[in-house]
């Protein structure tokens, strides 16, 4: 497995880096979504089922099983379809439609979650699904991209890409979820290149870097449980955006750019833009804007007008009864 594993490794990495269209900052965004099965989350499925195998915590006949209702399931799914090997993730309803019917088509079984856990999301009911698959099935192995730092270790070569690709480079805008990106990202760049700046971007609702957690809608970004493996991030600042101002960006993102990016692009995007530390700056400051996947996902929601607009009443019940 090792071996075909390997061969994969090579549509893994190496992503496009261009230059964005901005009069007031030079941004740069890293194009993610050129990864195998369309996301940044290519690295850390790799890394984590490459590493469990390697320990021999995977075998021919182990059943893999995450907790996913997003990009992780995706490139796990692909990676074990590759391998021959039984996947089983355990997504939420905030899961975006062409993905579950994705995950339906490639993955061994599916196990959806409808019960919102005391934050009011559905993160905790899904990795409590998940320790109970775990329990319940021989052989398995849980990609836990939560606490599993070959998680983060699979973004190392990722820092080295854009260490190698910048001689100036102020700041690094990545969203947070299980916050692999950011952890490995932060810890291999600032190793060689501790003068740039980490900055985290999530969303409302979120509990990562807020105490109240909140009804999220959006899938992709944030979480309602802190990732354990963020402790081992560096981060120098944190933007929060809220979920229609996420929308927001992700439009100004097409508009602007002609880039057609999802839910954490958008709202890396905007807090990019809107970064108030530029002004501190005496010249323009360079950023570099982590887009980890397309926009195609999320064309039934964020990219849905009707959508949007039922989601701003349920946001601002107030101001639309006015």
């Amino acid at each position: 497995m090792l071996t075909e594993l390997n061969k994969l490794a090579a549509f893994i990495g190496q992503t496009p880096l261009i230059r964005l269209e901005n009069d007031k900052a030079n941004l740069f965004a890293k194009l993610e979504y050129n990864n195998f099965s369309g996301s940044s989350k290519d690295r850390a499925a790799f890394s984590i089922i490459y590493n469990g195998i390697r320990s021999g915590a995977i075998n021919a006949g182990t059943t893999i099983i995450a907790s996913s209702s997003g990009n992780l399931a995706i490139a796990a799914a692909s990676i074990c379809k590759r391998l021959h090997l039984k996947f089983i993730p355990v997504i939420d309803p905030n899961i975006n439609k062409a993905y579950e019917s994705l995950l339906n088509l490639i993955s061994y079984r599916v196990v959806k979650v409808t019960k919102r856990d005391h934050t009011g999301g559905y993160l905790l009911t899904r990795i409590d699904t998940v320790n109970e698959l775990y329990a319940s099935t021989t052989n398995a192995f849980i990609a836990d991209q939560y606490a599993d730092p070959n998680n983060y270790k699979g973004y190392y070569g990722l820092g080295q890409e854009i260490v190698s690709s910048f001689d100036k480079l102020d700041y690094i805008f990545i969203a947070v979820s299980s916050s692999g990106a950011i952890t490995g990202i932060s810890k291999s760049v600032k190793q060689q290149r501790p003068g740039i700046r980490v900055v985290g971007v999530d969303v409302e609702g979120s509990v990562i870097f807020s105490k109240e957690g909140g009804k999220r809608y959006i899938s992709g970004i944030g979480a309602s449980k802190v990732p354990p493996i963020i402790e081992n991030a560096i981060i120098d600042d944190v933007v929060i955006v809220s979920q229609l101002d996420l929308i927001r960006g992700c439009h100004e993102l097409l508009d602007e750019q002609a880039i057609f990016a999802g839910a954490s692009s958008g709202a890396v995007y905007l807090a990019a833009k809107n970064y108030v530390k530029y002004s501190q700056h005496t010249d323009e400051p360079t950023s570099l804007l982590i887009f980890p996947d397309k926009g195609h996902t999320y064309l039934d929601t964020i990219y849905d007008g009707d959508w949007v607009e039922q989601l701003a009443e349920k946001l601002q019940p107030a101001a639309s009864a006015q």
